[in-house]
């Protein structure tokens, strides 16, 4: 069996360290073929993540180069591409790395019965998460609804440690045809953007791992404090690299435990926000409708509004209200939004407007690149309250007041929005190169007045909560 190559598909596991996979191939013997499959679920992507997922797959490509062995593309279904893979260098098994949302594990569970059923190995591996969601369990044997329990049953499970990146890789004497990355133009869809969002990626293992270190470096010790002040650099920013896989989640949590361990005041909170990720995987394992229908259902009959003209307002950036604009924007410009700011965004949008949190969820999924189909779900459905451990529907983030407490002197505010800053920065004028020409927006274009009084729009919110829950 240890001349018997072995098929490696990955997917959001792009890096060679704390690679729990590649690390069991290696110990094998066996000769490895790394394959990265754009099949219907990973063209479904929207525009953002779909072309930062063509990054990291090009960094992760040249990382493999290094230890000797190719990454080698095809496109179609996973199924397809892997039978025919097998056919052409003789490979006695698939292994691949676990996902979680329902599109894969419907893909994954058909691929694995399919493979198995013609006698080639077909493997999982755990690799995305600290614990795998069924291995979290409360004292009746079901899955956690509530964060704050669920932090304390997890806070004093033991991680195992992160493997090592090989050394070398030992591959095949004949290497299968690959396609061009290139080919593929996933980043069609973002027109001119990708070369605005494009300045604010870091791309790759190293590159994540310079910036956890950075983030050790200085701003961990503040993090409790500083992680909501969306003007300053006080969070990790490791997001886009672990949707991608291009850090493993456990080197990150055990850099985190040594921070607390040398008495840095911030890295427990930092730990129990890597906890909060896990928490959205673990809900969306065991409730998968999280992703796409209310998680109360007792949500379904709120007269909730769907897309319009004040929701393409918020869109745009252009609601008038400077801290929500500014989140809008922040993300056109750089690819992601911080934590703060998409919380803000999303009351807006749910609370003052009315509107579903799905076109909320799925305008994020088109423009984040740091996409993350569990905590999208799980952050859209908390803050419109209709989500496990939900914020309460009395809860109407007032974006002033926000920014107030915030951003009190204005500077994240006037960083992204051009028509508030007396000499605008290139943030600020970058949002103009950024969105699509077809909006119609321009530098030295006045300021839009408030689309819905705030005082109004709250009344009108809680009016329909107090209405459903009569």
């Amino acid at each position: 069996m240890t001349e018997t190559p072995l098929i490696l598909w990955f997917r959001r596991d792009l890096r060679l360290g704390d690679q729990p996979m590649l690390a069991a191939a290696v110990a094998s013997g066996r000769p490895v073929i790394p394959v990265f499959i754009l099949d219907p679920e990973t063209e479904a992507l929207g525009a953002a993540p779909k072309w930062r997922l063509g990054l990291s797959v090009g960094a992760f490509a040249t990382a493999l180069e290094g230890l000797g062995v190719r990454l080698v593309l095809r496109r179609g279904p996973a199924l397809e591409v892997l039978r025919a893979l097998i056919a052409e260098v003789g490979a006695g098994g698939v292994w691949w790395s676990r996902l979680y949302d329902p599109a894969s594990v419907a893909r994954d569970t058909g691929v694995k019965a399919a493979l198995r059923a013609e006698g080639v190995e077909a493997r999982s591996f755990a690799g995305h998460l600290l614990h795998e969601p069924w291995e979290v369990q409360t004292g009746q044997g079901g899955f956690y609804r509530v964060f704050t329990p669920y932090w304390k049953a997890t806070r004093g499970m033991g991680v195992v440690a992160p493997s090592a990146a090989p050394t070398g890789l030992r591959g095949v004497g004949v290497w299968p045809r690959s396609e061009q990355l290139e080919d593929w133009r996933l980043g069609a869809a973002m027109n001119r953007g990708a070369e605005v969002v494009s300045r604010y990626q870091t791309v790759g293992e190293a590159g994540a791992r310079a910036k956890l270190a950075a983030f050790l470096a200085g701003p961990v010790g503040r993090y409790a404090e500083m992680r909501d002040i969306p003007g300053v650099q006080g969070t990790s920013r490791l997001s886009e690299n672990l949707t991608y896989g291009e850090i493993g989640i456990r080197e990150v949590w055990h850099a985190g435990l040594r921070a607390r361990d040398e008495g840095q005041a911030g890295a427990e909170s930092f730990l129990r926000e890597l906890a909060w990720r896990e928490f959205s995987y673990h809900l969306m394992h065991h409730s998968p409708q999280i992703v796409s229908a209310n998680w109360k259902p007792d949500w379904d009959r709120f007269p909730w509004r769907g897309d319009s003209p004040e929701a393409e307002r918020w869109r745009r950036g252009m609601t008038g209200e400077p801290f929500v604009d500014a989140s809008m924007r922040e993300m056109y410009v750089t690819g992601t939004m911080h934590n703060r700011a998409r919380m803000i965004a999303g009351s807006y949008l749910t609370k003052h407007l009315l509107t579903h949190w799905k076109v909320g969820l799925d305008w994020f999924a088109e423009c984040l690149t740091d996409w993350d189909p569990a905590a999208n779900a799980m952050g859209w459905q908390w803050v419109a309250g209709s989500g496990p451990d939900a914020a309460p529907y009395f809860r109407v983030f007032n974006p002033a007041g926000q920014a107030e407490k915030f951003d009190g002197k204005g500077a994240y505010q006037r960083r992204f929005i051009a028509e508030l800053a007396r000499e605008p920065g290139a943030e600020a004028l970058g949002f103009f190169d950024a969105v699509p020409r077809g909006w119609g927006l321009r530098p030295g274009q006045s300021y839009p007045k408030p689309v819905v009084d705030l005082a109004e729009g709250r009344a009108r919110a809680l009016a329909a909560y107090a209405a459903r829950n009569a």
